[in-house]
């Protein structure tokens, strides 16, 4: 899978999960870019990615992500 492909399939988990069909996330997104993105979303958006790519992140790998391009590179290194 190319990370085209991964952003393309994230697109559509973010908007899904924050229910906002105007969301584009980049490599540089942060949580600070999307206006419902709190803790609990944050764990709603952790397993809905998890059931989409059919990985499981522990929480080490969680807790040091920065942006949706390090998730990106954690999803490519687990598939």
């Amino acid at each position: 899978m190319t990370r085209e492909e991964i952003f393309e399939q994230l697109n559509e988990v973010f908007r899904d999960v924050f229910d906002d069909e105007s969301i584009e996330v980049s490599d540089e997104t942060t949580a600070d870019d999307i206006e419902d993105w709190d803790s609990l979303e944050h764990i709603n958006l952790i397993a809905a990615v998890e059931q989409q790519f059919g990985v499981r992140f522990n929480m080490g790998q969680i807790v040091t992500l920065k942006n949706v391009g390090e998730m990106v590179d954690l999803i490519e290194s687990m598939i």
